[in-house]
């Protein structure tokens, strides 16, 4: 695969990216050189954590090894701290984490990248760390996003590619996509946060849910897979009657793809979720964000403030 970016001058130093696994075993070793290799394409130096392909039973390895390979990576302080992979795994740790060794390494201009699992860290840094998370990032992962197996440029997708790259070398600044009609002229602001919605609900209640400081008059995001509807409905409705949809300015909804249909369904499927959802919340939820389980992912600035414009049916989240 070509560089499709100019050339670094070769007095600018390679921003550095460490690749690290604090969740699931990565099935696929060769998945993370391959990611590391087309990561390096982009201008990085990247260093593969030394635990990253470790596993123990469904984990990278035990709890210890994994908590020890985060604060790691904190210490190192690197530009780009990219997870491997998601699956499960952060839960067990969080409250072990050494939250201002991690917010240190954000104060140093790291940037924590990944989505899924993730969001379990991301919500962790805004719960303890709020000032921090303006440099936590959801995106892609290194073996999923990076590391498939084919060419380059057939394994690797286009946008998810080229908007991480711009999200790390600071020139992304908003991002846009088709949404449901009937929402012309809307504008909100607030911060931007969220992730996997089935990871976001094991949160709620715990020492790791943000304050409502924090998060009141926020635009939420949301994402899953393998949920079937009525799962999704439930787990909105929680937020909901905890109060959460109520107190956004905006819900962004991404993909919930990998569900199968079932025969009690009788027509019934996400449309019939959130359209009920709209039902009982004034709150807006705007269908349509490109992020989660799926090949083409935006770039999502976790912690920062954003405004949220809709023209017909193109929606903007910008930040810049």
């Amino acid at each position: 695969m070509s560089d499709k970016r100019s050339p670094t001058a070769a007095s600018t130093p390679q921003p550095e990216l460490h690749i690290f696994s604090p969740a699931g075993r990565v099935a696929d070793r060769a998945a993370l050189r391959r990611a590391a290799r087309r990561l390096g394409t982009l201008g990085f130096q990247v260093t593969l954590d030394a635990a990253a392909t470790r596993g123990i039973a469904r984990f990278a390895g035990s709890d210890d090894e994994r908590l020890q390979a985060l604060h790691r990576v904190a210490d190192a302080a690197p530009s780009v701290a990219l997870a491997s992979r998601g699956g499960y795994g952060l839960t067990r740790l969080l409250d072990r984490i050494d939250w201002q060794r991690l917010a240190r390494s954000v104060e140093r201009g790291t940037r924590w990248v990944g989505y899924s699992d993730m969001t379990s860290l991301h919500t962790g840094l805004l719960a303890h760390a709020p000032a921090a998370t303006a440099r936590a990032w959801a995106g892609p992962m290194a073996a999923d996003d990076f590391g498939r197996e084919g060419t380059d440029d057939e394994a690797v997708d286009d946008i998810t590619r080229e908007v991480f790259a711009e999200a790390m070398d600071g020139r992304l600044e908003a991002i846009g996509f088709r949404t449901d009609a009937g929402l012309d002229g809307l504008e909100r602001r607030g911060v931007l946060w969220g992730g996997n919605l089935t990871v976001l609900l094991s949160l709620l209640g715990t020492p790791h849910w943000p304050a409502k400081r924090v998060t009141r008059g926020g635009i939420l995001f949301l994402e899953d897979v393998n949920e079937h509807p009525y799962r999704i409905e439930r787990g909105l409705l929680q937020l909901h009657q905890a109060g959460v949809l109520d107190a956004q300015q905006a819900v962004l909804l991404g993909s919930f793809d990998g569900w199968k249909p079932s025969p009690l369904d009788h027509g019934y499927g996400l449309r019939s979720a959130f359209d009920h959802l709209r039902s009982v919340t004034a709150t807006p939820l705007l269908s349509g964000l490109p992020f989660g389980h799926v090949r083409t992912k935006v770039m999502l600035p976790v912690g920062r403030r954003v405004n949220l414009v809709v023209q017909g049916r193109d929606a903007l989240v910008a930040w810049g």
